[in-house]
């Protein structure tokens, strides 16, 4: 899959959108409700960009360790992390307070650099569940990578 398969709104905001506004554009895009990014540095990801994220949950989420929730998984593995409803999972990849979202169908993809090197993840969440497919998690990492490169 390469850029081209991008909307091209969807690309334009990627490239010269604020960050903010650039989520918010993903997040419309995948018929999401909440997302956010974290970029990566030394095992920790760190917070850049939220959208709908209760402030509650933000204490929670500012810093990530690899390997330690959906986000953290997705790094440490480089591979999307999905759930089909967050709030009935019981497979032990979410972090606990990431229920009080109130969202379901979660989803995290790693972000990758120009030279294949972590960026960082980002995290999209829909407030009913949803079976993510591979065809949806290809296009998430896409616009992924594509705000990683800008």
């Amino acid at each position: 899959m390469n850029t081209a398969s991008l909307p091209e709104s969807l690309l334009h905001s990627l490239q010269t959108a604020s960050l903010s506004e650039a989520l918010q554009a993903i997040l419309t895009q995948f018929g999401c409700q909440a997302g956010t990014w974290h970029t990566a540095n030394e095992g920790l990801l760190h917070l850049n960009a939220s959208c709908h994220i209760p402030p509650n949950v933000l204490a929670f989420i500012q810093e990530v360790p690899f390997g330690k929730g959906i986000a953290g998984l997705a790094a440490e593995r480089l591979e999307p992390i999905s759930l089909c409803n967050l709030q009935t999972d019981e497979s032990g990849q979410a972090r606990p307070q990431a229920k009080a979202t109130g969202m379901e169908g979660s989803l995290a993809v790693p972000a990758l650099d120009a030279h294949g090197h972590l960026f960082g993840v980002l995290g999209i969440a829909k407030a009913q569940a949803h079976d993510w497919s591979d065809e949806e998690k290809a296009a998430v990492r896409l616009a992924a990578d594509t705000l990683a490169r800008r």
